[in-house]
Formats: C-alpha cells, sequence, structure tokens
C-alpha cells in the first residue's frame, strides 16, 4: 500500500532527503532506470489525456454545485488526499475545482495545455513551455493539491519582486481552499521569517531559501537527525528558532537558471574578520601584479591569469626578504595571480558595478547570467577586497566561513522536487542525474507566429553597433516595439549614448536600474518605443504590446551578443510573439564579442578578414555562425566540468566532515 504524503511526513520534524553523498554507480543506474519507468507509466500521453478528460467532467459537473456543495467537496478532498495520497480521481476534482476558484477570483481560467503542466510538476518533473504560456498560474495547480496533502510547499522564484508579485496575486486564490500564503523576502526578519515559513505555501527566492536552510543547519547541528529531534520534542529540549519545516516539496520557476547557471557557485554564511595585516598583504599584492607585463610575466587564458617562469623569478626577487605573509613562495604566488585577475580578469560595469550603499561606495557583483546586482554576495579567497583596493573603495572585511552548500546538493534533499521554465531541453540530461528529474515539453496553447529574422555576424563590434541602430529604427519606424538585449551594464550604455546621438528616443534596464525593472517592463510594449536591457529582461516578466504595436508586428527583439549558453540567447528571443502574438526576432553579432576571445586566433583572424571584405557572402556568414555555435558549446562544455567538480567537492566535504562529527 502506498503511504500519502501526510502519513510520510508524521514522526519527521524537519523532513528532507537524508543522502548526504554520492549514491554509487550502480544506484545511479538505477535511478535512471526508476525515472524511465516511472516516465512511461505517468508522462505517456495516453493517461495524461485521460486524466484531462477527467478534469473536464469534473469541472463541468462543478459548474452546477452551490457554495455550500463546493466546501462540502473541498473537506472531503481535504481528508482523501491525506488518507489515500495523490491518486488521480482526487487530484482531477481538486484541479477542477481550482480551474473553477480561479476564474471566479482571478478572472482567469486554468487552459488545457496548463492542466497538462500542473499534472507533470505535481509528478516530479520539469515543465518546458513558451514564455507568456501561463506558468505562474499553472503552478497554483500542484501548489494547493499537495498543500491538501499535507505538504509544506515552497513555490521559488528567482527575486523579490516575482515572489511579491505572485504571493499577493494568488494569495485569494489560496485562501479560498482554506490555505495560508507565507512571503520571504531578503530584508525580512528572523521572526517574520519563521512566522511566513510556517504558511502552508511559501513564496520566497532560491537565495534567500538556501541561507535560511544553512541556518537552520547551524541551529541544529548533528540534531537534524530525525530520532534525535524526535526525542528534543518529547523532552522539551529546544536548539533555538528552527525557521523551515522541512525540505517537502519545492516548485522551482525559472529551473534552468536556478539549477545550472547558478549552480557554478556555492552558496556560504561566514562570519567577519578584520586582520589590518592580510588588507595590507591585499594592496601590496595589487602593487607587485601592477608591475608585471603581459606576456612575459603572465598569459591571460581568457579571463584568468597564469604566472609564466619568468614571472614567478621575478616576484621571487621582488619579495626575497619580506617577512609575514609574503615567505611563502607558493602563497605569494597565488596572491599576485589572484590580483592579476582582479586587474585584468574583472571588469567594472560587465563584472560588478560600484553603488552606494548607506552612503559608502561598494562593489557589487552582476549576475553574468540574469544581468541582475547582487549586494550579498562576495567572492572568496580574497578576491572581493582585491577588487575593492583596484576600485578604490572601503575594504570589506574577510570572511571566515561557518556553513556552505551548492544548489545542486540543497535541492536535491527535498522530498518531492519539479519546476518549470521557457528553455531547459539542451540541459535534460544533466537535469536527470543530478535532480532526479525529467523534463517534459509542453507545446503552446497558440500556434508561435514569431518571425526569425536571419543571424548576421560582422567583423568589427564598430559595424555591429551600425547595424544595431539601423536595425532598431527600421523596426520602430514601422511602429514595432523594439527590445535590444546586450550581455553587459556596459554595453547597454554603450548603445544608449549612440541611440541618443541618433534622436533616437528609449529606455535603459540593467543592474543599475534594477529598481525600475517592473515599470520599464510595463512600458516595453507600449508604442513603438525602444528599451535596452541586458539579460535580466529576459526572466520572470511578460512584455505586453499594445494594440498599435500588434497591428505593426508585435514586439522586435536584437540580440546583440550572444551569451555563455544558447538557452539564454533563446530566452531572450522568446520575449517575442508570446501567445500567438506577432512578433520578430533576429541576432546581430560580431567576430569581436567575449565569446570567441578564446577561439583559435588563427581561424578567427582570417575569417574576419574574410567577413570584412565580404560582409554579405552565404558562405562567409555560414562560417561565422558555426564558429559561434562552436565557441557557445565549448563555454557550456566547461562550465558543466565546472558544476560537475562543484558538486564532487560537495559530496567529498560530507565525506570528510562525517568523519570529524560535524556537518555542512
Amino acid at each position: 500500500m502506498t503511504m500519502s504524503p501526510a502519513q510520510t511526513l508524521i514522526g519527521d520534524v524537519y523532513p528532507q532527503r537524508r543522502s548526504w553523498g554520492e549514491l554509487p554507480w550502480l544506484d545511479r543506474v538505477a535511478e535512471r532506470m526508476r525515472l524511465v519507468v516511472q516516465r512511461r507509466l505517468f508522462a505517456n500521453q495516453a493517461r495524461v489525456e485521460a486524466f484531462l478528460r477527467r478534469v473536464e467532467r469534473e469541472h463541468a459537473a462543478l459548474a452546477t454545485l452551490t457554495e455550500g456543495e463546493l466546501q462540502v467537496i473541498l473537506v472531503d478532498m481535504y481528508r482523501r488526499l491525506r488518507r489515500d495520497g495523490l491518486d488521480d480521481v482526487w487530484v482531477s476534482r481538486v484541479f477542477a475545482l481550482v480551474r473553477r476558484r480561479a476564474g471566479e477570483i482571478l478572472g482567469m481560467q486554468h487552459l488545457p495545455h496548463q492542466l497538462r503542466g500542473g499534472y507533470h510538476l505535481l509528478h516530479g518533473r520539469i515543465v518546458e513551455m513558451d514564455t507568456g504560456e501561463g506558468k505562474t498560474l499553472m503552478a497554483t495547480l500542484p501548489a494547493i493539491t499537495a498543500a491538501l496533502a499535507g505538504m509544506a510547499v515552497h513555490v521559488v522564484t528567482v527575486n523579490d519582486y516575482l515572489a511579491q508579485r505572485d504571493a499577493q496575486m494568488l494569495g485569494p486564490l489560496y485562501a479560498a481552499f482554506g490555505l495560508t500564503t507565507g512571503l520571504v523576502l531578503e530584508g525580512s526578519q528572523a521572526s517574520e521569517r519563521a512566522e511566513q515559513y510556517r504558511a502552508d505555501i511559501v513564496y520566497c527566492t532560491n537565495k534567500t531559501l538556501v541561507f535560511d536552510y544553512l541556518r537552520d543547519r547551524i541551529t541544529l547541528g548533528r540534531h537534524i537527525e530525525p530520532l534525535i529531534m524526535a526525542v528534543d520534542r518529547l523532552t522539551g529540549r529546544t536548539r533555538g528558532s528552527i525557521l523551515l519545516r522541512g525540505l517537502q516539496l519545492a516548485i522551482v520557476d525559472e529551473a534552468d537558471s536556478v539549477f545550472i547557471d547558478e549552480a557554478r557557485t556555492p552558496l556560504i554564511i561566514s562570519a567577519e574578520r578584520r586582520d589590518a595585516g592580510a588588507e595590507q598583504f591585499h594592496a601590496e599584492a595589487i602593487a607587485w601584479a601592477g608591475r608585471l607585463e603581459e606576456g612575459q610575466d603572465y598569459v591571460m587564458e581568457g579571463r584568468v591569469p597564469h604566472l609564466t617562469q619568468g614571472g614567478r623569478l621575478r616576484l621571487q626577487e621582488w619579495t626575497a626578504g619580506l617577512g609575514g605573509l609574503w615567505r611563502g613562495a607558493t602563497r605569494s604566488q597565488e596572491a599576485v595571480r589572484q590580483a592579476l585577475w582582479a586587474l585584468h580578469g574583472f571588469q567594472r560595469d560587465v563584472h560588478y558595478i560600484v553603488r552606494e550603499h548607506d552612503g559608502v561606495a561598494k562593489v557589487m557583483i552582476v549576475d553574468e547570467n540574469t544581468g541582475r546586482v547582487m549586494p550579498d554576495r562576495s567572492w572568496e579567497r580574497g578576491l572581493q577586497q582585491l577588487i575593492e583596493i583596484k576600485e578604490g573603495v572601503p575594504v570589506s572585511p574577510e570572511k571566515d566561513v561557518l556553513a556552505r552548500i551548492s544548489y545542486q546538493l540543497f535541492f536535491r534533499r527535498y522530498l518531492r522536487l519539479c519546476g518549470m521554465t521557457g528553455t531547459c531541453r539542451e540541459v535534460a540530461g544533466e537535469l536527470v542525474d543530478v535532480y532526479g528529474v525529467g523534463v517534459v515539453r509542453i507545446q503552446p496553447y497558440r500556434k508561435s507566429r514569431r518571425l526569425l529574422l536571419p543571424t548576421r555576424i560582422f567583423a568589427t563590434a564598430e559595424g555591429r553597433w551600425e547595424a544595431v541602430v539601423v536595425a532598431i529604427k527600421r523596426a520602430r519606424d514601422a511602429g514595432q516595439a523594439v527590445l535590444v538585449g546586450t550581455r553587459t551594464v556596459q554595453a547597454s550604455e554603450a548603445l544608449s549614448e549612440r541611440l541618443t546621438r541618433a534622436g533616437v528616443e528609449h529606455l535603459v534596464l540593467n543592474a543599475k536600474q534594477d529598481k525600475t525593472e517592473a515599470e520599464t517592463i510595463r512600458q516595453a510594449g507600449q508604442g513603438p518605443r525602444v528599451t535596452i536591457a541586458t539579460n535580466m529582461a529576459g526572466r520572470g516578466t511578460d512584455i505586453q504590446p499594445d494594440d498599435g504595436v500588434l497591428a505593426a508586428g508585435g514586439l522586435h527583439v536584437i540580440l546583440t551578443e550572444g551569451h555563455d549558453n544558447a538557452r539564454v540567447d533563446r530566452q531572450m528571443m522568446g520575449r517575442c510573439a508570446r501567445q500567438g502574438d506577432p512578433g520578430s526576432a533576429e541576432r546581430l553579432l560580431s567576430l569581436e564579442d567575449e565569446l570567441l576571445a578564446r577561439v583559435v586566433p588563427a581561424c578567427k583572424n582570417v575569417l574576419v578578414y574574410a567577413i570584412a571584405t565580404w560582409p554579405d557572402s552565404p558562405v562567409l556568414q555560414w562560417f561565422a555562425r558555426g564558429l559561434y555555435r562552436f565557441a557557445q558549446w565549448r563555454t557550456e562544455r566547461a562550465h558543466r566540468r565546472i558544476r560537475r567538480r562543484q558538486l564532487d567537492f560537495d559530496f567529498q566535504m560530507r565525506q570528510a566532515l562525517s568523519f570529524s562529527g560535524t556537518m555542512e
């Protein structure tokens, strides 16, 4: 007999998966086979279509019932789900009831493709659905069903704005089912967080959720084990204030961004450690690095510097006789290498910005995948302090690590995990291997009318920007709204200056204007408006063109530089032609783009000359597009290796810590 979600949670104060280490290879193979069998049984077309027909019948039957009769059905569903679990018979009735209530309260009823996606989410899969197809509304189906079944539901978004928007919009729908809605923002106080996490359905960001979990781990220590926690509860002992109710069900929005793009960076809780000697050491390292010559003393491999033999000897001469931290050769070389990385591998308004915070200038990291600023995140191993010295801002204290975990390890601990996104088919295999979740593609409700113009690649960045201005004017004069995607803050501001000189009115959205993001996006489709945005505009928000723009051809998207992975490009292009609306998109790229910096120079140089001489040659354009795709593929492969090493390191750390009697 299968146990219901409510029954499996009884007796565990902090429910979660406790497979702290990596499974043996044979178990991993068995897990892969289990997912294949599960998909054939529960995700096959015949079963899903039968479920949808059952929902339609239930919805038709509910249409004639009174309010009192609906309440009786709701109480019955609450009892049956907790007793029998997520049986299709009862789930279909809940879906039908949610569909009716959504129409009454929100003025929106779930469409068949949203019902299909909700079914897959409830069964622990990642749903790929095009932009504008209603993922936010779709998530209410599994959230309400699982909450009624007794599970604590976390709906995870990528920023506070989306979490607050969705919680406020959907809260009345949840209340109609007797469910409470929680909202945890980055600035929430600890007491407020604990209260919000006690709600049935909690909206929060991925970063906030992971840090709160780490705080619970620090509080609980070894008492995280179910038996120890049960004894503590019986004896009245407490380990302090616990925030979460465990890790039961997570519905992750923009799942590829959270599971893949952010998986390379571990999340760390640390304590400040002020050391005047260390600050002086960093300042001296920057000074030494500034005296080294590229090519002779160090070489750059992409953005990463490496000291040559000559550079190591020169550094050894300079530091001879110095004491303190400069005494060891290995430590000295690593410090100077980090200083070179700070000087030459990180650019202002590309990888970070400098912003006033509480009256003090501060270096803030810009997320390369979303274009959003991350004010509470810092680099490790002295890199943050080195960049602060480089920019001449107050140096922040170094930090001692108290707890750390990666997104990969954290989300594996949920009893039930699912997600939704517009772009994840490229990484479906990795999602299965790391998180144990399959990917299902949901076709759009209406056929896409997106017009993809030919990709054009220019020999130089200057030629590309000139073509971008021409393309913007052409689309704007035709009455279309225009969204121009740039990779960095610096590029968005440079293009803004060009448009200003050309007399083109426009709005700019980047990490420096992140507080006005919602309003800028709202205006982006109103009239023949031009909006320049880093890829922060490609996540979580809809651009809705007005009637005049739709009549002129809809939103026109121009991508000016390829990103490290093709998914981000596809996400940006997906901003146009939503829900069957007209729209168009084009890529205007350059052989001088950062993505191509690590491509074989000889091959690229020949192509640059050829494209400059014969810019309209179909054969040369075909070769240039192939080179660009190769550069993206190679970068994606490198990032995949980094994620794998990060996960392996996590497993090794947990194995080592288990011997020392500590965790995390």
